[in-house]
């Protein structure tokens, strides 16, 4: 992975819509609370060594908060996340969201006071987590699926976010820009888990991200991909729309807590990368 050129290749076989029995290791499954939905749970402990923050998530010396120091000593979080089966991309929690959310996880104490913005964020479990870590966030999902955004509210609402006050969500369309972009806000760090599913949006995802780091010049796109195919690549977009990427070492994400990155993906091949704009 190099500056200004981001290769989606490898594919793994494996369809977004096929799930592996291994990709929710430390995760319950509990009672059906509504007609076919389940709850998920998921626990994220303590690491036992620090983990030194990549440059977008780092707290500056001299900011160091108490709440900052409170959130690292935080021992374990739990989220509940109401999944329902069989309805669609939005409503299940895909491999590439835990992994995404290990790493905020093992870097919360540098999530305090962001304002972060999740993208397409389905169940929303990156997000929640971040919004439960002390970081100002909003969730966004495709402004014509009320359905969807309805299920962001649920999510929050198991894990006592009220929508409106303790974390927003927002109808955002992907390469659209209404009202919702413009009324943001700053931002500090964008994150998505799996957005890049299907070649036919890529670039209104890329527009979108162009976008909001031309209003967010300091602030960084974090985001998980889940590999499906040897055909698909971003290079041009990325070149046309003054981006560049890098690939994030995420090999030793749970380590420090005893979770094997393999128990979170199973057999997906999955990759934490980073986009800014170029300078």
């Amino acid at each position: 992975m190099t500056s200004g050129h981001f290769q989606l290749n490898g594919g793994d076989g494996n369809d977004s819509n096929s799930s592996s029995s291994t990709a929710t290791t430390n995760t319950l499954t509990t009672g059906v609370t509504r007609e076919n939905e389940k709850i998920r749970n998921f626990v994220f402990t303590k690491s036992n060594n620090s983990v030194e923050a990549i440059s977008s998530l780092k707290e500056p010396v001299a900011s160091t908060s108490a709440n900052a120091a409170r959130q690292e000593s935080l021992e374990k979080l739990e989220i509940q996340i109401p999944e329902l089966l069989q309805s669609g991309y939005s409503f299940y929690t895909w491999p590439c969201a835990p992994v995404l959310a290990w790493f905020l996880w093992e870097r919360r104490g540098a999530l305090v006071g962001k304002r972060i913005l999740e993208l397409g964020a389905g169940t929303a479990l990156p997000g929640i987590l971040a919004a439960k870590c002390g970081a100002q966030v909003i969730l966004s999902d495709n402004c014509i699926l009320p359905k969807s955004l309805a299920h962001i509210q649920r999510s929050c609402e198991h894990n006592n976010l009220v929508p409106g006050r303790d974390i927003r969500v927002i109808g955002l369309s992907w390469g659209l820009l209404l009202n919702s972009v413009f009324s943001l806000g700053p931002l500090d760090i964008i994150i998505a888990a799996d957005c890049f599913y299907d070649p036919s949006i890529f670039e209104d995802i890329i527009v979108t991200i162009s976008f909001l780091l031309d209003r967010n010049p300091s602030a960084k796109f974090i985001f998980t991909y889940q590999e499906r195919s040897a055909d698909w690549c971003i290079e041009a977009l990325l070149k046309k729309w003054k981006l560049r990427a890098i690939l994030i070492n995420s090999e030793d994400i749970g380590k420090a807590s005893g979770i094997e990155i393999s128990d979170i993906i199973g057999n997906h091949t999955i990759h934490l990368l980073e986009i800014t704009k170029e300078s």
